[in-house]
């Protein structure tokens, strides 16, 4: 399993005695959390942490940051995420996540657990129970209080001796003000006064070397001092520290423009990461224009208010909190909230009529990285428009079915209905995407019940596309059942009579795939392989991806059939790239299986043993055995079969454990660059 640990955008400076102490607990404890107020850089020492140690665990380290998270209703889901596991089970994502964890022995980091410390307390102690040899790195501002945790105080970087504080400063200084030289006498002196009056707490220094871009070193430090004592007046019970650092915000707040002040309270309201796009559809109004929102978001970047990651941007969550605080006296909270909701309503709308088209790998991209603020969105609309969160929850659920969030699009799916029960074309598209969530974690009978309740909908508000909605549906319960030429009898129903433009919308052309499917299925290998050539071809003009993977995996299986093991497994491989290309493991392991088979059938039996190996490291992500349409159990016994005979029972176990063991990924890089 691959280490995600977060990559660092500055340099790191100091903390040798905490990360030796540190490095020696990971050693002797399961459970250590770092302590210590915010901005003092707990999360900034995990991380140099988790990387001296990863090499001590052989699963690696898992990183889940839950900054972004404002309840615990995603937090499961959230580590879940960074272990990597996609449950499409029926389970509950605890008892998955234990489950997963049972047997591997690596380093889960939980970034940022004070403002869920009862949540974490009680999964960390399941976890700690279930799988021992997983050990657990926390931060958070307070202890989780789980038996046998170590607790070690992060403190702020020393002013004296070593000066760690100072030499952080100065290179910060440095990148905001490269010519300043801070050797000189009375530039030295006042270096040193800003270090000793922030108390060495790393944050604080880092947004007052910052504000050296637009300000000379003497006034920093004389304004800072004329203000460390007038500015909080929150009357909000503070640690001495963390007033310094309350302090140090307010004071480079109030040295930001009016404008910035203003974007700063208004970005509060992002949880997770954002686009300029995004923060100026949102946080525009009054004196702040489109264009003003840009300008302003480049000068708090400069103060170090927000920070770049990649093309976007992030909060830290203790200038988050300060932004809040000002929404509030703002009396803007609500207004900028109902905005954030109206502008993520709008995202799904463009990712769903997004999705057949040259954008479609893009939008899963997109919506993989609003997810947070896409579930904030929703959890405001489900207290405030029902039928919005229903229209919301409708248009990204199946992204989020295909891409790992099955869980979350069915609960959210769920509550959306239960919450808006009036007729209307949204509820339609989500009882037809809570019917694919729940075919996906195998419960055919309700998926298809779902089915027949979209078919009634569509049919009564005469919604053609609804029909072909519901009739994919329906089709698929019965290909998943065993019922192909029932499959085939629906998709032709609502389809109608030729000629039709598959691609005249998407659930048009999801019917066809069902057809495909079904034609596979009842062995009618020629039909099948002219349908599945056509629809390919019209996937590739088009740039789409999701149901071309689909094509490539029926004409996978057709090739199999037919004995052309070769061409079989260059669709499998082709399948395989598109399937990356959009995040969706259930997918990965069909592809994997196949190529196995395919391999198999070439006679290289070692081969074949390390790719359906790879194939079962897939199908533990999404916490079920191997699932797909019956006839892929024949395809699956009689690869094992041919790569058994191969190579002999016991070299066959010992390949097929190997690569069932270790982190696919790089197994998956191998296939797609043709070298297995």
């Amino acid at each position: 399993m691959a280490s995600n640990i977060p990559e660092e955008s500055t340099s790191f400076i100091g903390r040798r005695s905490e990360l030796r102490q540190l490095d020696a607990e990971l050693d002797r404890h399961r459970l250590i959390t770092l302590t210590g107020p915010g901005g003092v850089g707990k999360t900034r020492i995990a991380v140099r942490a988790a990387q001296a140690a990863a090499a001590r665990f052989p699963d690696g380290v898992r990183w889940a940051p839950l900054w972004p998270l404002q309840g615990d209703q995603l937090l499961v889901a959230t580590v879940c995420d960074a272990a990597g596991l996609a449950d499409h089970s029926a389970r509950t994502p605890v008892a998955a996540l234990c489950e997963w964890l049972a047997g591997k022995r690596l380093l889960l980091v939980l970034d940022s657990c004070e403002h869920l410390v009862a949540a974490c307390r009680e999964l960390v102690g399941a976890l700690l129970a279930a799988a021992p040899g997983v050990t657990v790195l926390v931060t958070s501002r307070q202890p989780l209080e789980v038996p046998g945790e170590r607790v070690t105080e992060i403190g702020p970087l020393p002013c004296t001796g070593d000066n760690d504080a100072l030499a952080l400063f100065t290179d910060r200084a440095g990148a905001a003000a490269p010519g300043l030289r801070l050797t000189e006498p009375a530039n030295a002196a006042a270096a040193d006064l800003i270090c000793r009056r922030l108390e060495g707490i790393p944050l604080a220094l880092e947004l007052a070397g910052a504000q050296l871009a637009h300000r000379p070193l003497a006034q920093v430090a004389e304004r800072l001092g004329s203000r460390l004592d007038a500015l909080d007046g929150t009357g909000l019970p503070w640690t001495p520290r963390h007033r310094t650092l309350r302090t140090a915000i307010g004071w480079s707040h109030e040295l930001c423009a009016p404008l910035e002040r203003l974007l700063w309270a208004r970005l509060s309201v992002f949880r997770g990461t954002f686009d300029p796009g995004s923060a100026a559809a949102v946080c525009a109004g009054g004196p702040l224009s489109a264009d003003g929102v840009r300008t302003a978001l480049a000068g708090l970047a400069a103060k170090s208010v927000v920070a770049r990651e990649g093309t976007r941007f992030r909060m830290l969550d203790t200038l988050r909190e300060y932004g809040r605080m000002w929404l509030a006296e703002l009396d803007e909270t609500a207004v900028v909230a109902d905005r954030h909701a109206d502008h993520f309503v709008g995202f799904g709308r463009r990712a769903e009529l997004g999705w057949l088209g040259p954008e479609q790998v893009t939008w899963y991209g997109r919506v993989a990285e609003a997810y947070v603020d896409l579930c904030t969105a929703l959890d405001h609309l489900l207290g405030t428009d029902p039928a919005r969160a229903q229209e919301l929850a409708a248009a990204i659920g199946f992204f989020w079915t295909c891409c790992g969030h099955l869980h979350e699009a069915r609960d959210y799916l769920d509550r959306a209905l239960a919450a808006h029960e009036g007729p209307g074309p949204a509820r339609t598209r989500a009882l037809w995407a809570l019917g694919v969530a729940i075919l996906l974690q195998g419960e055919l009978h309700t998926a298809e019940s779902l089915g027949r309740q979209c078919a009634r909908a569509a049919r009564e508000a005469g919604d053609q596309d609804a029909v072909l909605a519901a009739g994919y549906l329906i089709g698929l319960t019965h290909l998943m059942a065993g019922r192909p030429l029932t499959a085939h009898t629906v998709a032709g129903q609502v389809l109608g009579p030729p000629p039709d433009d598959p691609f005249g919308s998407a659930a048009r052309l999801r019917c066809h795939l069902v057809r495909l499917f079904a034609l596979t299925a009842l062995g009618r290998f020629e039909e099948a392989r002219d349908n599945a050539t056509a629809l390919r071809l019209g996937c590739v003009r088009r740039g789409e991806y999701w149901s071309r993977s689909y094509t490539d995996y029926q004409l996978a299986l057709v090739s199999l059939f037919q004995g052309r093991a070769e061409e079989s497994a260059e669709h499998a491989r082709a399948m395989l790239a598109a399937k990356r290309r959009i995040g969706d493991n259930f997918g990965i392991a069909l592809g994997l299986d196949l190529l196995a088979a395919a391999v198999a059938a070439q006679g290289r039996g070692a081969a074949a043993a390390q790719v359906y190996g790879g194939g079962q490291a897939i199908w533990r992500t999404v916490g079920h055995p191997q699932r797909g349409t019956p006839e892929l159990r024949a395809v699956r016994e009689e690869c094992e079969r041919r790569a058994r005979a191969a190579i002999g029972d016991r070299a066959y176990t010992a390949a097929f454990d190997r690569a069932a063991e270790q982190d696919p990924g790089p197994l998956l890089a191998r296939i797609l660059a043709g070298e297995l």
